[in-house]
Formats: structure tokens, C-alpha cells, sequence
């Protein structure tokens, strides 16, 4: 429903992230705790429209009946969301980095298989080889929740060569 471009984009950030820990598994925990933290775009579009529908009920109440629109416009992108999974300000704020459940329950899960919680990921050798473990395990394991399909994006930091990038092994840290 979203743009693919979007999707690959949070896609290809994922993997990223879960390379750098990896690569920084003592970091894994703080990590974990921000992403409990994180708010997931069902949250943050249900948050925003109650601001900016309690914003237009105030002026409407204040400043005059014509603001009225505004909660009614609000109103029905919920309505529209709900129905169609879709509303003009999805696109917006996905390029704004909110991420469905799903995609922040990936990233969770591939953190906790380089950890260890899970069997699926060994715990030596190469590091992407780790990563892309990880991730597969994530996106299609036991654990993996309900949701959008998260495909491999055409461009991935995680080449099939157990590789990161070209013939770097220091990776970023993530965003």
C-alpha cells in the first residue's frame, strides 16, 4: 500500500542495523530497549490525528465554525485507513522513518537470534553470514508476527557472498 521504494528503503536500514550489531553485540541490549520504545506508524497516525483533531475542535470552538473541517478531514483518513489500509498521510510519514509493527518485530527478532534467544542463528563465523541468519529467521520464523511482507530489497548490504557492503567489514552504526 505504501511505496516499494519506501519499503525496500526500511528494508535495506534493517539489514544494515542488524549487521551492525553483529559486528557489536554488546550494544544489542540498548538496542532492544529502543526499539521497545519505537513507535510503530499505526501508533504514530493514530496520535496525530487525535492532535490535529483536538487542534481543529478548538479553533473551530475559538476562532469560528470554519475550522470545523478539520477534525471531519481527519476523521475521514481514519475512516479510509481503517477501511482501505491506506490515507494520504501514511506515504508522509513513512518517508518520516515510522515503521509498521512488523518491521520494527524483524528487526527485534534478529537481534534477539544474534544474541542467542534462538537456535536459528550460529553463534560464530562470518558476520553477515550471521546477520543474513538472523534476518531470514526473523522474517520467517515462529516469532515473526503478522503483517506486511518483508521482501529482500533488489540492493542489500548483505550480499550472498557473506560479505557486507563491497570489501568493507566496518559497518556504520546504524541510524
Amino acid at each position: 500500500m505504501t511505496d516499494a521504494e519506501i519499503n525496500d528503503a526500511i528494508d535495506r536500514q534493517i539489514e544494515r542495523n542488524v549487521l551492525y550489531y553483529a559486528e557489536h553485540q554488546e550494544e544489542i541490549p540498548l538496542r532492544l530497549r529502543s526499539l521497545d520504545a519505537e513507535w510503530d506508524i499505526e501508533r504514530a497516525l493514530q496520535a496525530n490525528a487525535a492532535a490535529v483533531g483536538l487542534a481543529g475542535s478548538l479553533l473551530a470552538l475559538t476562532r469560528g465554525g470554519g475550522w470545523v473541517a478539520l477534525p471531519a478531514l481527519v476523521g475521514g483518513f481514519l475512516l479510509q485507513h481503517a477501511t482501505q489500509g491506506w490515507c494520504p498521510p501514511l506515504p508522509v510519514m513513512r518517508r518520516m522513518g515510522f515503521r509498521t509493527a512488523r518491521e520494527i518485530d524483524v528487526e527485534r527478532n534478529a537481534l534477539k537470534a544474534l544474541r542467542g534467544d534462538y537456535a536459528a542463528v550460529p553463534k560464530d563465523g562470518d558476520t553477515a553470514a550471521r546477520a543474513r541468519a538472523a534476518l531470514q529467521a526473523a522474517r520467517s520464523g515462529p516469532f515473526a508476527s503478522v503483517g506486511r511482507t518483508a521482501t529482500a530489497p533488489t540492493t542489500s548490504p548483505l550480499s550472498a557472498s557473506g560479505r557486507a557492503g563491497a570489501a568493507s567489514t566496518t559497518v556504520p552504526r546504524p541510524a
